[in-house]
């Protein structure tokens, strides 16, 4: 539990700090879980449950102090996307299989932190991940405007109900338009005169309050109404072997977006703040919250961004922050949820809309277009692909979007040819006189760890670019630091047959660098190392130092002067120990 440790060296003087950020952070957190349970499709007292035990759990367990756990726009989307059509109107069932993917996706986190796979926290590129997030804000905003305007869409998918959207404008009531109106009003007054104020809690409690006074269910305004649960009602996870198959992949694809996206918040704040985590005790204390989460009625959590910027912007300093919250909340879900059944259906749809458009990016994804092309066109196929064959399956090509793009860095990586520049130092051939190859001899280097599925393209542009060489060289040097990183069988293979290969065209193969880990692979391997066989040397100076078509170069003056920098004096002195 990384949390005890704060709570261990804490300060008094911090104490005020907290107390004030957790009266924001419930502020906030209050309207923002009633809405979201709204957009998964279950009781809005199951947004509250959402926010108590998985603050609690996160408190504990995770490693970042300023980062507030809870429900989140883009998570509630997948669960009710996912949901939905499986609960087919039971809204008994609908309940269950929410609680089960949840479980489902907490248990994918304890796997993930297990294997220690808190690296996935750079899989999913800020590229995609912000085609990813525009997507899902413009679903949800379409998807809300029918509690905004006062009738329900018949169809499922966005782009239907676009092409419908004509058809409704007779449908619209007036009275619920109204109320929304005047909670945009509301909104935006608050945020005009009062920045500070909790805006979203200003527009419920004052919505909720007309509804209360005017009756406005009289007029056919949509409200919660009852939101008490019995305990004669409380569910558990429904684990259907034939339903939870379906849930698997989508959990899988949820546990991992909501990871990219919590460390992506908490990364930022840490750095603010100056302290580092840990994400794979991050992706534990995730799936730890959503376990909780589910097994206290509730839904998926994960990084809340904009409760986490308030915890921040309000001074807090630990994570007690998130235990005071959780209990305000937890009080008022357990004596006060009778005026929850007041609350304006409009009035929520108006907080989605708005905490969803402050998600909404597109001038700078816009912008990655002169920035990164390649990184615009990641971007605009995931926020296409959301829109247009929806959210489920934008994320599970987002997800195989970012594992293409890391093994297209891994099997086509960037490439150079070294030569000297009139000190003596080793550089890159850049097409510029800053450096010269060193005559007969072709110096190569291949930026990524060689291993089976890329070793046969290393092979291929090796012997491309000794093709395109003017003069076919003496002796072939090879860095073997970036790409002789493991003990692969199908490289060293590959390695056997370069070396032959060369060595009947009379070149002679050098690596340089890693010399006892490679002299030890090559023995495994049966490869003939020393005189007449594959020469490893320790590093690339010394590797050009002992080639003879350089000694051979240097005496017809027709390369500069080597010399080795002083550090690697030092480097092969204790080599040689």
């Amino acid at each position: 539990m990384p949390g005890l440790a704060s709570f261990k060296d804490y300060r008094k003087e911090w104490f005020k700090d907290d107390l004030r950020a957790a009266f924001s952070v419930s502020a906030v957190a209050l309207p923002v879980g009633i809405a979201y349970a709204q957009l998964t499709g279950v009781n809005p007292l199951v947004g509250l449950y959402s926010c108590v035990l998985p603050m609690l759990v996160y408190a504990l367990f995770g490693t970042s102090r300023q980062l507030i756990v809870g429900p989140d726009a883009a998570t509630c989307a997948v669960i009710a996307a996912v949901v939905t059509p499986l609960a087919a109107g039971d809204s008994t069932k609908h309940w269950q299989l929410v609680m089960t993917m949840t479980a489902m996706t907490g248990i994918w986190c304890l796997i993930a932190s297990r294997f220690k796979l808190g690296i996935l926290a750079d899989f999913l590129s800020k590229p995609i991940l912000m085609g990813l997030i525009n997507g899902v804000a413009i679903t949800i905003i379409v998807g809300q405007a029918s509690k905004v305007l006062g009738f329900s869409f018949d169809e499922r998918y966005l782009l239907d109900r676009l092409a419908a959207a004509p058809n409704y404008l007779s449908e619209i009531h007036w009275a619920t338009l109204a109320m929304s109106l005047s909670a945009v009003l509301v909104f935006l007054v608050v945020k005009r005169f009062r920045p500070g104020w909790p805006a979203a809690m200003i527009v419920i409690a004052a919505s909720t309050t007309v509804a209360w006074l005017f009756g406005l269910e009289k007029f056919d305004v949509a409200l919660v109404g009852d939101v008490t649960v019995n305990l004669t009602s409380l569910q558990m996870p429904a684990f259907d072997i034939g339903i939870a198959r379906e849930l698997v992949m989508p959990a899988l694809n949820l546990a991992m977006v909501s990871f990219v996206s919590m460390m992506l918040t908490a990364r930022s704040f840490a750095a603010k703040n100056g302290y580092d985590i840990d994400p794979d005790k991050e992706f534990r204390a995730l799936g730890l919250a959503n376990l909780a989460s589910a097994f206290s009625q509730g839904f998926a959590v994960s990084g809340a961004d904009s409760r986490t910027a308030v915890n921040d912007a309000s001074g807090g300093k630990t994570q007690l922050v998130s235990l005071i919250a959780a209990l305000v909340i937890g009080l008022i879900a357990w004596l006060f949820t009778a005026p929850l059944a007041f609350i304006p259906q409009a009035a929520l749809g108006v907080v989605l809309v708005v905490a969803s458009w402050s998600l909404i990016d597109l001038k700078n994804l816009w912008r990655l277009r002169t920035r990164d092309r390649r990184a615009f066109l990641l971007a605009l196929t995931t926020f296409v692909a959301v829109l247009l064959i929806g959210v489920i399956p934008g994320i599970t090509l987002a997800v195989l979007l970012g594992l293409f793009q890391f093994l297209q860095v891994v099997m086509r990586p960037s490439d150079q040819c070294l030569g000297l520049d009139s000190k003596g130092t080793l550089r890159s051939l850049d097409g510029t006189d800053k450096a010269a190859a060193v005559p007969g001899v072709f110096i190569y280097r291949f930026n990524s760890p060689l291993t089976y599925f890329n070793a046969s393209y290393f092979k291929r542009r090796l012997l491309e670019k000794i093709a395109a060489e003017s003069e076919t060289p003496q002796v072939v040097i090879i860095d073997a630091v970036p790409c002789f990183t493991h003990p692969d069988i199908s490289v060293m293979a590959m390695l056997s047959d370069l070396f032959h290969l060369l060595k009947r065209k009379q070149i002679r193969l050098i690596l340089a660098g890693r010399k006892r880990q490679l002299m030890s692979w090559c023995e495994a391997q049966g490869i003939p190392t020393g005189e007449g066989g594959l020469l490893v040397r320790s590093d690339l100076y010394l590797a050009l130092k002992m080639s003879q078509s350089y000694k051979q170069a240097l005496a017809d003056g027709q390369a500069p002067v080597l010399k080795r920098p002083p550090e690697m004096d030092l480097v092969l002195e204790h080599s040689h120990l």
